[in-house]
């Protein structure tokens, strides 16, 4: 019991939690909150005389608060590979039908994919 309020637990996730002090103690929840209800006022009695938080669970919220940011980051970066990706696939759509309009050109004669138009030159007077 004493443990917990001075933030080394070994079991448990070090909260102040009738939870974590049965499963620091080894004992079912419902034996410290039925049978042994006196332990269980023992135990509220240390964590309201505390003023902090144990050190394992500031150290527990911090990573946890990091975690948050990562995943926060990593579903941005989601959100927006998947935007690109869409963008990519509208773009292979545009070349297609670009390929496929630029091969039926090229059936018409010689065999070459002409990009510009051919011009005519003009027979003129000359000098």
């Amino acid at each position: 019991m004493v443990r917990l309020p001075i933030g080394t637990p070994l079991r448990s996730d070090g909260q102040l939690t009738v939870k974590s002090l049965a499963v620091e103690a080894g004992l079912k929840r419902n034996k410290l909150t039925h049978k042994h209800t006196g332990l269980k006022d023992l135990f509220y009695a240390l964590v309201q005389m505390q003023d902090s938080r144990p050190k394992a669970v500031d150290g527990l919220t911090r990573h946890n608060d990091q975690l948050k940011k990562r995943i926060s980051a990593l579903r941005e970066e989601r959100d927006q590979l998947r935007m690109d990706i869409k963008q990519l696939v509208r773009v292979i759509h545009v070349l297609e039908v670009e390929n496929r309009q630029l091969r039926q050109s090229a059936g018409d004669g010689d065999g070459i994919v002409r990009v510009l138009p051919v011009q005519q030159h003009q027979a003129g007077p000359s000098a």
